[in-house]
Order: structure tokens, then C-alpha cells, then sequence
């Protein structure tokens, strides 16, 4: 699959929804699903030395810049590709984290250093039937097998592997 916007919404994905507007967004399912964070621009990103992402107990969200260039995924418009069991709940919190709230949304965190963050789109799928989990895991191992690694966001805990 193409992880292209045109891509994602032949697979279902409908939203599209800056993290400002996720909020006041009332078509998000209540229900489990997999949802992805999208930057309109492939090229090259700009960092921020510092993540705008919220202190959760007293932990600094930020990472190096090397970490960062490590994990970027050249070509790529998706950046992060997440689940959630409620994802109107999770796509709150995760916006909410980005907005510096001192929530415990580190999944994704690294999406909070691109100087472009406020532009980020944000689309998801319920997935009826499936475990979200498990999609996740499968969306994951197809851009994997497109990109030779996972989005820039994903898997951080292991910065630049």
C-alpha cells in the first residue's frame, strides 16, 4: 500500500485533521483503530532542538538532533503510525501532549521536534473486527518493506536502529 494520502484513503483512512482541530473534530470514532500522523512536504524536514511535547513527570520529551536525522525516513510523508482502542480519547491526548500538557503520550513524541508540526495531518480507520493492535502492526510492516525501516516516529525507543 501506498502510504500517500491518495493511498491511505483508498485503504480507508478519512479525517485528515490538524492536530489543532482535533479537538472540535466530531467524527472521530469512539471505537478502536489505527491512525496515522502525515506531513504534506517529503522533503527533508527542519528539527527543533527542542520538542514542544509536554513534560510528563518531570521527563523531557526532547531527543538529540542525531537521534532525530537517524530516524528521519527520506521520502516519506507518513511520520507515525498509531492505535488505539478509543481513538477519539488517544488522538486527544496525543494533540494535547503536542500542546505541552503534561500527559503520558510518549508515542509519537518525536513528531513534536519537526518545525513543520502544526501542519501535520492527522487520518484514521476504525477497524471493526480486527484488533487494532495487530493493524497497526501489519501498516507498520508494509511501509517497513516499502521504506527499509518504520516511520520517523515509530519504535523511538530505539533511536536510530
Amino acid at each position: 500500500m501506498p502510504f500517500s494520502r491518495g493511498g491511505l484513503e483508498r485503504a480507508g483512512f478519512g479525517g485528515w485533521v490538524r492536530f489543532a482541530g482535533i479537538r472540535s473534530a466530531i467524527d472521530i470514532p469512539r471505537e478502536g483503530g489505527v491512525y496515522v500522523v502525515c506531513r504534506s512536504a517529503t522533503l527533508a524536514p527542519v528539527f527543533n532542538d527542542v520538542s514542544c511535547g509536554g513534560w510528563f513527570k518531570g521527563k523531557d520529551p526532547s531527543v538529540t538532533s542525531n537521534d532525530l536525522a537517524d530516524n528521519w525516513v527520506d521520502g516519506a510523508a507518513c511520520v507515525y503510525i498509531g492505535q488505539s482502542g478509543n481513538l477519539q480519547r488517544r488522538l486527544r491526548e496525543f494533540a494535547d501532549f503536542g500542546a505541552g500538557k503534561p500527559i503520558g503520550h510518549w508515542g509519537g513524541r518525536l513528531i513534536w521536534h519537526l518545525h513543520d508540526h502544526p501542519e501535520l495531518v492527522v487520518a484514521w480507520k476504525a477497524t471493526p473486527g480486527e484488533l487494532p493492535k495487530a493493524v497497526e502492526s501489519q501498516l507498520i510492516q508494509q511501509f517497513r518493506a516499502v521504506y527499509g525501516k518504520p516511520p520517523f516516529a515509530n519504535d523511538s525507543h530505539r533511536l536510530g536502529r
